[in-house]
């Protein structure tokens, strides 16, 4: 971390708990940029994993399988 980045981060800890959320939405929202490129190859893959299923080479799984093996 640079010292610039040090001096925002002091200054951002001296802003009310509202601000602080505000400018981290901010922040957050400026690395959120969409990307082209990544947006199309997702919908390829979806496409193809569609097409895969309509052949019968995938199956489907039920959701609650699904949240079953994410449940602790």
């Amino acid at each position: 971390m640079n010292e610039k980045t040090k001096i925002l981060g002091e200054q951002a800890r001296a802003l009310s708990p509202g601000d602080r959320i505000a400018l981290v939405e901010d922040v957050l929202d400026s690395l959120d940029r969409p990307d082209p490129n990544i947006d199309r190859l997702w919908a390829k893959e979806a496409g193809d994993r569609l097409a895969a299923y309509r052949r019968g080479e995938i199956k489907a799984k039920d959701l609650s399988d699904i949240l079953a093996k994410y449940r602790p």
